[in-house]
């Protein structure tokens, strides 16, 4: 007999849904949303959908497998593990263990997705990667504004006058906040949508406002030259809650408004009119992630947060720089969970140098690379690069739940289970601030294993076994220490499936920030010289480089795809994905192409192929492309971008990223 039982969504992704999964004969038969979820409210995407599909794919990874003769064989756990141990514990007395990387990404949430820190610390700490493919530099851009990231909760957008959403797709992305907007709407709030695109999203804006990709910031910069022209700016907030406004002043009065006019592609006009809209608050800011994967993508970010604080947009009802929310993870005790104290020694690898790292490593070089959570070969920029670096190591270990273009490459891949076949809770730091229980509902197929059995065997045969003794229930309420105070337990978890944490509604309320000074920093005193505001434009430009701009005269943006959580469900959909290339209505003109036409688009880095779409009132010379797409049907789109970090160190340069076109028969 079928049951309706309630779960969560693991995907990484900003809306984190709660879900009621029906089961039948211990199948997972249909994912619906859950109506009592206080956010999503029984609304999913089909991505949520899909997981379905991804739990019971004929194309599961079913047993451990060792390539041999460079074919992958069946083998048993016991050998698979053993192996793999035998190597660990050789690599640990031979080279020592910062030989081994740990690749990991966040392809799905899960707390006890946690533990594979866990293990690398108990083991004595390895190679790690730090900064994030995804939003760091926008997140290390606030820490030096405000003293962490932060964002209002979902429904204080009802206190919006105007509410500008900038870079930020939630259409495709963010689904329950674009249903808030059409709410604010009806309410009588100003939709404005700042966005190379005309996407979904500005679709139902009061007005859309195009500009040059990667321009941003400047045009930030000019918002607020504008609002100073004007006398518009919150002298109040200024001078009790803020240092470093002189700097920012000498930065506005070293460029013309004319100037960044000519920059930024957007009329004088526009400026002028998004200076009055700024001024007239609450105005609200919600910033999306594209925006900041430029080489000046933590400085973007920085002068969003600027223009916020000039206008006076900062802890008040319905205003906000709202980029993340990294209180809603802060509730939780990851450093007992994983064990950072153990590990004995420590190296670290860009995330998005990584491969580049692992070739030129020394003392020790990589000897092992064990990958969780991700799938590099598809998602790291610079692909070429990142293959030759995994083909280089002596043993690669995948563990995944199917084929993808990473575990081709594997020497061990080992299966993993999916959300519905573990237990475990889910949130997400980026837009509303529950947590989420999700319940095993049924057995994985063949030998598939969870995470935690993994590592448990694993150390139990290196010698560490006493630090996952625990069960998987002990675990999670480890992790949920800090919420007892506030009557938040495990138990309570799985009583009522989904739980509010405590979380400031209003960040800032208070004008006590968390920076060094106790105020918000428009020069970071955490970075001296460094910490000053630039008008910074992307290395991948006519302004920084007219040569290779000649060369290469189009922005190439790599946008998420609408079906799929990065690359996670290419290869599940019923139709062969094709690789489309969106292209801005000048270049169809200029180039004289049609929808259909299969074209090359190409840099110095490599190339792909795939079929033109014309994309309608996209901004002059921009193309997309969207990421995720997998060797087999037309190859990633990161054979074209670039591994540079951004200029905090922390993000990707994804974006910033130039190229040319031309049809092909």
């Amino acid at each position: 007999m079928a049951k309706i039982i309630q779960s969560a969504c693991p995907l990484n992704c900003w809306d984190s849904c709660g879900l009621n999964v029906t089961v039948e004969n211990n199948k997972v038969i249909k994912v619906d949303g859950d109506p009592s979820h206080p956010i999503t409210k029984g609304k999913i995407c089909g991505r949520g959908r899909q997981l379905e599909t991804r739990t019971n794919s004929s194309k599961r990874l079913l047993h451990p497998l060792k390539k041999i003769n460079g074919q992958f064989e069946p083998i048993t756990w016991e050998q698979a593990l053993d192996e793999i141990a035998v190597k660990l514990i050789e690599i640990k007395e031979q080279y020592g263990t910062t030989a081994v990387l740990h690749s990991h990404d966040y392809a799905n949430n899960g707390m006890l997705k946690n533990l594979d820190q866990r293990f690398f610390n108990a083991y004595g700490g390895v190679t790690e990667l730090y900064g994030s493919l995804c939003w760091g530099a926008g997140i290390e851009a606030q820490k030096w504004d405000f003293g962490s990231a932060y964002s209002h909760e979902p429904a204080d957008i009802f206190n919006s006058k105007n509410i500008i959403v900038w870079g930020r797709n939630v259409a495709r992305t963010n689904m329950h906040f674009y249903e808030k907007l059409l709410e604010a709407k009806k309410r009588g709030a100003n939709l404005y949508v700042i966005d190379p695109l005309f996407n979904a999203t500005a679709k139902i804006a009061d007005q859309h406002i195009t500009v040059k990709p990667g321009m941003d910031g400047l045009l930030a910069a000019g918002i607020m030259k504008e609002i100073l022209r004007l006398g518009l700016e919150d002298q109040c907030f200024i001078e009790q809650h803020t240092q470093g406004y002189k700097d920012l002043e000498g930065l506005l009065g070293s460029i013309s408004l004319e100037k960044i006019s000519e920059m930024t592609e957007v009329t004088e006009e526009t400026i002028t009119h998004l200076a009055k809209i700024y001024a007239d608050k609450p105005t609200s800011t919600y910033m999306g992630l594209g925006l900041q994967r430029y080489r000046n993508g933590g400085n973007t970010i920085r002068l969003i947060d600027a223009l916020v604080a000039v206008s006076g947009n900062i802890g008040i009802a319905g205003g906000g720089a709202n980029y993340a929310n990294l209180q809603v993870g802060q509730s939780f005790a990851f450093e007992e969970l994983t064990l950072a104290g153990r590990k004995q020694n420590h190296r670290q690898f860009s995330i998005m140098k990584q491969a580049e790292e692992v070739l030129k490593a020394a003392d020790p070089e990589i000897q092992m690379i064990i990958v969780t959570c991700g799938n590099p070969l598809t998602q790291v920029p610079d692909t070429y690069v990142v293959k030759e670096a995994f083909s280089s190591v002596k043993t690669l270990v995948v563990i995944e739940q199917y084929m993808t273009d990473t575990a081709r490459m594997a020497d061990y891949v080992l299966p993993t289970t999916t959300v519905f076949e573990e237990e475990d809770f889910y949130y997400s730091s980026m837009y509303h601030h529950y947590v989420n229980y999700g319940p095993k509902l049924v057995d994985p197929p063949g030998e598939a294993k969870s995470d935690l059995w993994i590592w448990t065997q694993l150390a139990e045969k290196l010698g560490f076994s006493d630090e996952f003794t625990f069960s998987r229930d002990q675990f999670l309420e480890m992790t949920l220490k800090p919420l007892a105070q506030h009557g938040i337990t495990l138990a309570k978890l799985k009583e009522e499936h989904t739980v509010e944490l405590p979380v400031a509604y209003i960040p800032w309320q208070d004008w006590k920030f968390e920076t060094p000074s106790g105020k918000f920093e428009f020069t970071s005193s955490l970075k001296g010289d460094e910490g000053l505001l630039k008008l910074a434009v992307p290395d991948e430009s006519r302004w920084a480089n007219p040569a290779l701009a000649e060369k290469y005269p189009y922005s190439l943006l790599t946008i998420h795809p609408m079906r799929s959580n990065h690359s996670q469900n290419y290869h599940l959909f019923a139709l062969k994905p094709q690789l489309k290339v969106e292209i801005a209505e000048n270049i169809a003109a200029d180039l004289s192409l049609n929808n259909g036409d299969y074209v090359r688009v190409w840099n110095d880095r490599g190339e792909v192929k795939g079929f033109i779409s014309i994309f309608a009132n996209a901004h002059p010379d921009t193309i997309n492309i969207d990421e995720g797409i997998w060797q087999e049907f037309g190859g990633s789109v990161n054979l074209l971008t670039s591994n540079k970090e951004s200029d905090n160190g922390l993000g990707s340069t994804l974006y910033d990223c130039l190229v040319n076109l031309e049809k092909i028969n």
